[in-house]
C-alpha cells in the first residue's frame, strides 16, 4: 500500500472496473511466467525495518511526521501509527558481503535518524511490541493522517460491522475491544525479501513455510502487550486479530483470516496464491487503474500489475508472494513477515541470514520439500513457535519430533551455513551471523526471554509501570551498544532515569484486578470480601459490567454504628446502601486531576470507567505511594 491514491471499497461500476483490472493483471502475470519473462538466475535480498518512537520517559510519542520532514530521505517512510516509522533498505545481490552491507546500511540509516531524533527529544526502539504501549495510545488521533490509512480503517471497520475483538491467552489473559484498526500499530517487524525465479517459486516458497516455525522460535521478541505476559511472540496473535474482518458470528462457516499462514503448500505456480486470495478476500481498498496490463504486454511493455499488487497488499500472508520490476525486468520475491523488530541490528541481520541460509540450503538438497513434512505440521510448528518459542517441540522431516534448541543448533544451523556458503556468502560473515543465533538459542536468551527475565527480577518491589519503563529504557541502551541479546544483562529499574515524569495518567496507577459485587448481592458478602482481600472499596456492577455504585469500608463502619449491620440485617441488598452514580474518571485522566477530584468531593477512591465499563479503581493509597516515592527521590537529590 505504498501508493497514496487509494479509495475505500468502491461499489457498482467502479468496483467491477477494479476487479477487471486485477483479473487482467493475473492473466498478464500468467503470460509472463509462461513466456519465461520473469527474471531467473538472479538472487537479490532486501529488508524493511519498522520501529517505535518514544519520548524521554519511554512512552510512545507521535513524532513520525516531523522526523520525516527533517530527515528528508526516501528510505524512511510512515507507518499506520504516528509513533511508528519504517526504513526501506536497498536491494542487494545475494552473495559476497551482502549481509554485512545490509547491517552497515541499516546502522547508517539509524545513526542518521538518531541525530534528528535527539534534537526532538525522541528515541527509537527496535522491538516487536513496545512494552510501554497502552490501550489509550491507540486513538485515531495517533493514526498517521494519510488517505491510505483512513481508507483502510473505514473499509475494515465497515466489513467488521462492529468492534475489533482481541483475545490472547498466555501466562496472563487479555480480552478487549477496540474501535479502529489502530491495534495493528502495536506491531513492528523486520521484513526480509528473497528474490526467486518463476519455475523455482513453488519449492522455495514451500521451504519458507516449513522453516517459518523454527526461525521464529529463535527470534521471538514480543512477550508483553498492555502489561500482560502472553505469547513468546504475541505479535503473531495480535496482528492476525487486529486486521481480522471476521466476527464471532462466523463460526457457522469456514472463513479465512486476512493474516494467514495459508491452507496448503503451493503445487505448481505462484498464481495459486494470488488466485486463492482474490477468491477469498474482497479488496479493502481500491484505486482507479488506467493502464491495461494485457495491452501493455502486446506493446512489449512490462506491466506494473498495480491492481494485483494493491489487492495483494491487503492480504497479509506471513510469507507473502510479491511482484516487482528491477532494471526493467519483472521479478518475484518471497516477503518474510514473520520476524519481529529487534532486539538489535546485529540480531536482525543474523535472523535474516538464518532464514536466507535455510531456504538456500534446503533448496540445494531437496527438489520437493513437501514430501518430507505435512503442511499441517509446518503450520503447527509456526503456531507453537509464536506461543512457546524455544520451549516448544517441533515436528521435522519424516515425522521426527525435536525440542526447539536441539532442532536449531544440531540440524538447522549447519544446514543454513551450507546454504549461505553455497550461494557465495563470505565465510566470515556466515560464521559471524550464525554464531549469534547459536549463542542466543543455546543460552535460551531470546529477546522475549530477556524481557520476561528483566520483569521478574524487579517483581514485588516496584509497580508494573516502573518495570515496563525500565525494560524499555534498558532495551534502548543495549541496542545502542550493538551487543546481541544473547549477551544482555537484565534491565534494572535505575535505567529508566526520571521515569516518574511519565507517570501522570490514572491508568498507570489504577488497580485492574478488581473485586466487584452485583447490586443484588448481600452486604454480608461485601464485608467478607473486604476482610478477605484487605480492600476498602468494592465497586458495584450490573450484569453488563457497567458501574452502578460503590461501597466503601467507611460506609460500612457508619452502618455498624447505626446498628444496621446487626446479625438480623446482614442480608440487606447492596443496592439499598451503596453510593449511587459515584464520581469516576477515565483511564487517561491525569493524576493531578484525580487528586483534585478526591479533595473537592471528600472521597478516597475513584472508579475508572471507559466506554461505560468499569476498567479499574484508583485510591488515595495509590497516590500516597506515588507521593512517597517522589518525595524520597527528591530528598536523595
Amino acid at each position: 500500500m505504498g501508493t497514496q491514491e487509494v479509495k475505500g471499497q468502491l461499489e457498482g461500476t467502479e468496483r467491477r472496473d477494479f476487479i477487471r483490472s486485477v483479473l487482467n493483471d493475473l492473466r498478464a502475470l500468467e503470460r509472463l511466467l509462461d513466456d519465461g519473462v520473469i527474471e531467473s538466475g538472479v538472487r537479490r535480498v532486501g529488508a524493511e525495518q519498522e520501529m517505535f518512537l518514544v519520548d524521554r520517559t519511554w512512552r510512545p510519542v507521535p513524532a513520525a511526521l516531523r522526523l520525516l520532514d527533517r530527515i528528508d530521505d526516501p528510505h524512511f517512510t510512515t507507518e499506520l501509527g504516528q509513533f511508528n516509522l519504517e526504513v526501506n533498505l536497498d536491494p542487494l545481490l545475494f552473495g559476497g558481503d551482502c549481509l554485512s552491507r545490509i547491517e552497515s546500511q541499516l546502522n547508517d540509516m539509524l545513526d542518521k535518524l538518531h541525530v534528528v531524533a535527539r534534537d526532538e527529544d525522541v528515541e527509537f526502539v527496535l522491538t516487536g511490541i513496545l512494552p510501554t504501549l497502552r490501550h489509550s495510545d491507540l486513538g485515531l488521533d495517533n493514526m498517521t493522517p494519510q488517505p491510505r490509512y483512513y481508507a483502510l480503517n473505514r473499509a475494515m471497520s465497515a466489513m467488521r460491522d462492529g468492534a475489533y475483538e482481541l483475545y490472547i491467552k498466555g501466562l496472563d489473559e487479555l480480552l478487549l475491544k477496540h474501535d479502529s484498526v489502530m491495534l495493528e500499530a502495536c506491531n513492528a517487524s523486520f521484513q526480509t525479501h528473497f528474490q526467486v525465479g518463476g519455475d523455482e517459486f513453488p519449492n522455495l516458497y514451500n521451504i519458507a513455510q516449513v522453516v517459518a516455525g523454527p526461525v521464529l522460535a529463535a527470534a521471538v521478541n514480543s512477550p508483553i502487550l498492555f502489561g500482560r505476559q502472553l505469547w513468546r511472540e504475541t505479535r503473531i496473535a495480535l496482528f492476525q486479530q487486529s486486521v481480522d474482518t471476521r466476527t464471532s458470528m462466523d463460526f457457522l462457516r469456514e472463513r479465512s483470516p486476512r493474516v494467514t499462514f495459508g491452507k496448503s503448500f503451493v503445487k505448481d505456480s505462484v498464481l495459486e496464491l494470488f488466485q486463492e486470495d482474490l477468491s477469498r478476500f474482497r479488496s479493502l481498498v481500491t484505486a482507479e487503474i488506467e493502464a491495461d496490463s494485457l495491452a501493455e504486454l502486446q506493446r512489449g511493455t512490462i506491466p506494473k500489475l498495480r491492481a494485483l499488487c494493491l489487492h495483494n497488499s491487503t492480504v497479509y500472508r506471513w510469507n507473502r508472494a510479491c511482484y516487482g520490476i528491477t532494471d526493467d525486468k519483472p521479478h518475484l520475491r518471497i516477503e518474510n513477515r514473520v520476524l519481529p523488530a529487534g532486539p538489535t541490528v546485529l540480531d536482525e541481520v543474523a535472523n535474516a541470514a538464518f532464514w536466507f541460509g535455510l531456504i538456500s540450503g534446503l533448496a540445494a538438497k531437496f527438489e520437493d520439500v513437501t514430501r518430507l513434512i505435512h503442511f499441517e505440521d509446518a503450520k503447527m510448528n509456526f503456531r507453537s513457535a509464536a506461543r512457546l518459542g524455544l520451549g516448544a517441540e517441533y515436528v521435522w522431516f519424516n515425522g521426527v519430533t525435536l525440542p526447539g534448541v536441539k532442532l536449531i543448533c544440531d540440524r538447522l544451523l549447519p544446514l543454513a551455513r551450507d546454504g549461505l556458503l553455497g550461494c557465495g556468502i563470505n565465510t566470515e560473515d556466515a560464521d559471524r551471523y550464525l554464531s549469534v543465533i547459536d549463542r542466543r538459542v543455546s543460552r535460551g536468551r531470546t529477546g522475549a526471554q530477556w524481557i520476561a527475565m528483566s520483569l521478574a527480577a524487579m517483581r514485588g518491589k516496584h509497580s508494573l509501570a516502573e518495570r515496563l519503563s525500565a525494560v524499555t529504557a534498558g532495551m534502548v541502551k543495549r541496542q545502542r551498544s550493538g551487543k546481541p541479546v544473547g549477551d544482555w544483562e537484565p534491565a534494572k529499574l535505575t535505567e529508566a532515569g526520571d521515569w516518574k515524569r511519565s507517570q501522570t495518567k490514572v491508568e498507570q496507577y489504577m488497580t485492574t484486578d478488581l473485586f466487584t459485587v452485583n447490586e443484588d448481592e448481600s452486604l454480608d458478602l461485601v464485608a467478607s470480601v473486604m476482610e478477605w482481600k484487605r480492600i476498602r472499596h468494592v465497586p458495584v456492577e450490573d450484569h453488563r459490567h457497567r458501574l452502578v455504585g460503590l461501597i466503601s469500608y467507611r460506609a460500612l463502619l457508619k452502618l455498624m454504628a447505626r446498628g444496621i449491620l446487626s446479625q438480623q440485617h446482614k442480608q440487606i441488598a447492596v443496592s439499598e446502601v451503596m453510593t449511587h452514580d459515584p464520581i469516576t474518571v477515565a483511564p487517561d485522566t491525569s493524576t493531578l486531576e484525580a487528586i483534585e477530584a478526591m479533595r473537592q468531593n471528600g472521597i478516597s477512591c475513584l472508579p475508572v470507567v471507559k466506554s461505560e465499563r468499569l476498567v479499574g479503581i484508583i485510591t488515595e493509597r495509590d497516590l500516597m505511594d506515588l507521593a512517597a516515592e517522589l518525595l524520597e527521590e527528591q530528598l536523595k537529590q
